[in-house]
């Protein structure tokens, strides 16, 4: 996985249901190659097969902690797997589980070789992930999603104790930010702070013309 990454989570939004995921995944890959910089998106379920034909990584917003089975409506590691997503999302404040389904999910996104990215809402959860050697832990404090205060510019503090903490713990686990990240120079004060990359939602997905925030992200970080 190329870094920095910024990864789209397109939530349930309107605007990147159906059609409309897959035009938006376009254009991220469209400023994806214009600007070599990785973006990533993770679209609703329903549409990851469709938007894993756009040359960029996808990643699935949510995987339950089950293997294949009896288990009506809902989503495993290999379904997502075989609808063509890299990597998944894990306990977003959105999707919350607990430490030892978390534990889970990691195991089984390493099992399908499916990148793991698991969400914390402070320095003690984030510590408690990094038990588990997930590939990403990603700071999103859930007062400040869909904000547009950014995280990166409010709680500095927060990230940088996040990377060091971590860090100790495991070394080859690497730190993103999300939370009300909408402008370039949000997603530059990331990395400043030890992050490898960001994932933005309604800041995108929402915006008047993602194109223009897409271009903004990737000057600030060229």
């Amino acid at each position: 996985m190329e870094l920095p990454i910024i990864l789209i989570n397109f939530k349930c939004y309107e605007e990147a249901t159906g059609e409309k995921a897959f035009k938006l995944a376009k254009l991220c890959e469209f400023v994806s190659f214009e600007y070599g910089l990785n973006i990533s998106v993770a679209p609703q379920f329903a549409d990851i097969k469709t938007i894993a034909e756009v040359e960029i990584p996808v990643f699935s917003q949510h995987i339950d902690p089950i293997e294949s089975g009896a288990h009506t409506g809902h989503i495993t590691a290999l379904s997502v797997k075989e609808a063509g997503a890299v990597g998944t999302l894990i306990n977003h404040s959105e999707r919350k589980l607990d430490l030892g389904k978390i534990r889970r999910c990691v195991e089984l996104a390493k099992n399908y070789n499916l990148i793991s990215v698991c969400c914390s809402g402070n320095v003690e959860e984030s510590k408690a992930i990094a038990q588990f050697a997930p590939d990403f832990i990603a700071y999103e404090p859930p007062e400040l999603i869909g904000t547009g205060i950014p995280v990166s510019q409010t709680k500095p503090e927060v990230i940088k104790r996040i990377v060091d903490e971590v860090k100790r713990i495991n070394p080859n686990i690497k730190i993103m930010c999300g939370a009300g990240i909408s402008k370039g120079e949000d997603v530059k004060r990331a990395l400043e702070l030890g992050t490898v990359g960001v994932i933005p939602a309604s800041g995108v997905v929402k915006a008047a013309n993602p194109e223009d925030v897409l271009v903004d992200f990737a000057e600030a970080i060229k």
